[in-house]
């Protein structure tokens, strides 16, 4: 039996205030669309967080204390420019350091970085200053040209 996927078009679809205007880049493995919202503002978004009426809006009805997932972030081709531009460190880090962890299994440290839906090993290092290092002569030939986009 032949099962064909007709891949599902929600472009001139409404969610809440958000018109789709059509496909984005996928975000990871998920399919993303480029929507705009009727304050004027564009998002893109995955198609679940649509459907399921998770994501009604960018974000411009939330207000400084609505939810974080929300709040209309910035995403292009699976990188959110704000969390970017904030450099921010997960609370599951251990190093300190975006991107740069202890490799236990070989007993070094590895560097990393993930931009537009890419993680790229950057290699490993028996000094954890060479990986930090690595990881931020990376985000700088990465990121900031890219960040400059949206100053």
């Amino acid at each position: 039996m032949n099962h064909s996927t007709k891949k599902l078009d929600l472009t001139g679809q409404r969610f809440g205030r958000l018109s789709v205007l059509g496909p984005a880049e996928n975000i990871g493995s998920r399919t993303a669309w480029r929507c705009q919202c009727d304050c004027g503002r564009t998002v893109v978004v995955k198609t679940y967080h649509l459907r399921s009426g998770h994501t009604k809006s960018c974000g411009c009805q939330n207000g400084p204390g609505g939810p974080r997932r929300a709040l209309g972030l910035t995403y292009v081709e699976g990188t959110c420019v704000e969390m970017l531009r904030a450099r921010t460190v997960r609370r599951n880090n251990t190093s300190g350091v975006p991107g740069v962890h202890w490799w236990a299994s070989k007993g070094r440290w590895r560097a990393s970085i993930c931009f537009k839906g890419k993680r790229r090993y950057l290699g490993s290092y028996e000094k954890f200053e060479d990986a930090v290092k690595a990881r931020k002569r990376a985000e700088e030939e990465l990121f900031d040209s890219f960040l400059q986009e949206f100053e």
